[in-house]
């Protein structure tokens, strides 16, 4: 069956309760639940992760390396303007990686409008809420399928 990483980053486990205006009240769990159901209608599996921990996350990618996941979503927050140490683990994926954030980050303060990782992506998916990561799973699926 085919393995899909949905790598959620700082601050995620915080949904339901920060900022609700940017990020909606749909908590973490919320957002998985919604990742397994259309995971079930595409026939995909889907394994979520979030930390907090910036070596957390590298070292979970690198374990997605080594068990040739076919395919990985991350939305990585903040770290996504400023960690070149996690956009040079997902460098080492040879699978379609998309990077997905909730809010529109080229609508948000300055700082948030560049992403270290969008040379290294295969795409980016923003603005859409929680729609941001069903959309990023259906076009990860079609990168596979494609």
């Amino acid at each position: 069956m085919t393995q899909i990483l949905m790598l959620h980053g700082i601050n995620h486990n915080m949904f339901g309760k920060r900022d609700p205006a940017q990020y909606g009240t749909l908590t973490l769990a919320d957002i998985d639940a919604r990742l397994q159901n259309l995971a079930a209608e595409l026939d995909v599996t889907v394994e979520a992760f979030q930390t907090n921990s910036e070596r957390e996350m590298c070292e979970r990618i690198h374990q997605a390396v080594l068990d040739n996941t076919d395919a990985v979503l991350i939305n990585a927050g903040a770290w996504t303007h400023y960690s070149y140490g996690i956009r040079d683990a997902l460098a080492i994926l040879s699978c379609p990686v998309v990077e997905l954030h909730m809010s529109n980050i080229h609508a948000r303060e300055t700082f948030r409008h560049h992403s270290v990782f969008a040379e290294i992506v295969t795409g980016q998916i923003c603005g859409f809420g929680v729609d941001s990561y069903l959309l990023g799973l259906r076009a990860a699926v079609s990168q596979l399928a494609g």
